[in-house]
């Protein structure tokens, strides 16, 4: 049975629907906490066959207020050196960029809150993750911070209409989302209502938006856990 390590960066941010979705797939999932220390050496990727990094509320390069990100950051690098296929979710799509020598600014554009239009570019089509998802879909997002350059010879998967990164492929088997698949209405429920109206949102409009979008959001965040599961098989 393929085996995945999964990071949580943030308490707030775990792995949601994803922990069910990967058992679907029959992989064993080994959960590490970042905070509590967890994280392995990166010579422990001989025991895996993929890895799964988690959002959270710091920029990639935060080692100071989480230093676990420096590990974290050194796991990503040898998982590149190696090949090993590898997902970044929010903060985890970051620090991909970041460690491949792209950009990621703090508070820069617009932010993003619930559910939000996302277009697939044409490169999506043949990509063994984004292949089999709409060219027109939508998913949960929440973010202030953003990737603001494509590390070298990265190709762009998908963009929304104020952020043009929100997917991406490194090399042949890493990838970077902006969004986070593993979110779903419930999620937006639990969000501070006073915090998003400072920036300019209505939390009972974003939950109505994430559950008409919900049915269409969730065929695409499985179909995409499919494919990665897919590779972590073969």
């Amino acid at each position: 049975m393929p085996r995945v390590l999964l990071i949580v960066n943030d308490i707030e941010s775990g792995p949601r629907r994803l922990t069910q979705w990967l058992i679907d797939e029959h992989l064993d999932i080994d959960v590490r906490v970042g905070a509590a220390g967890s994280v392995p050496e990166p010579a422990a990727l001989a025991d895996y066959d993929g890895m799964i990094m988690l959002g959270g509320g710091y920029m990639p390069d935060d080692t100071a207020g989480a230093p676990w990100l420096g590990p974290e950051a050194d796991l990503v690098r040898h998982a590149l050196d190696r090949g090993m296929p590898q997902l970044g979710i929010c903060l985890g799509g970051q620090l991909l960029a970041h460690v491949g020598g792209g950009a990621v600014a703090a508070e820069s554009g617009a932010p993003e809150k619930g559910s939000t239009p996302i277009t697939l570019t044409a490169e999506a089509a043949a990509d063994p993750l984004f292949g089999g998802l709409r060219t027109s879909t939508a998913f949960i997002e929440s973010h202030v911070d953003r990737i603001t350059a494509l590390p070298p010879g990265a190709v762009l998967l998908a963009r929304s209409e104020l952020c043009e990164i929100q997917a991406f492929r490194l090399g042949e088997r890493a990838w970077g989302l902006q969004f986070h698949p593993e979110a779903g209405p419930e999620n937006v429920r639990s969000w501070d209502a006073a915090k998003l109206a400072a920036l300019g949102f209505d939390k009972d409009a974003l939950i109505a938006g994430a559950e008409a979008a919900q049915p269409g959001t969730e065929v695409d965040a499985r179909a995409m856990i499919a494919g990665f599961a897919a590779l972590l098989r073969s």
